[in-house]
């Protein structure tokens, strides 16, 4: 992925989890950081969508992987995912030892049950 607008490597990670369910005390299966601003959003596969939340009140429109390991760029704007991208201001991911689902002591038994 090259010349893509929205892109930010100097942005810092907002977190080591998602930005709306620590507010609210939510949980989150998976995370996704904001390519431009940093913010740290939950998956789809959440219950509360909130990385696409983010796009759809900023416009921001690339997100990367927050797992670790994963190293992957998703595009809303143009509905492009891209294996890998610019290295982006770490860290790269959340903390190996988080939990996921995550966070340790909010996500339900029956978590699997809830999603999609």
């Amino acid at each position: 992925m090259t010349d893509v607008d929205g892109i930010d490597t100097t942005a810092r990670p907002s977190g080591a989890g998602c930005v709306e369910c620590g507010e609210d005390g939510g949980w989150w299966f998976h995370l996704r950081r904001c390519a431009a601003c940093g913010h740290i959003g939950c998956c789809d596969d959440s219950p509360a969508k909130h990385a696409t939340a983010h796009y759809d009140a900023t416009g921001h429109p690339v997100i990367q992987s927050f797992e670790p390991g994963e190293e992957w760029f998703w595009n809303f704007a143009t509905e492009e995912l891209y294996a890998s991208g610019p290295e982006l201001a770490p860290p790269a991911s959340h903390p190996a030892d988080q939990p996921v689902p995550g966070p340790a002591g909010r996500v339900p038994a029956n978590w699997a049950e809830t999603l999609r």
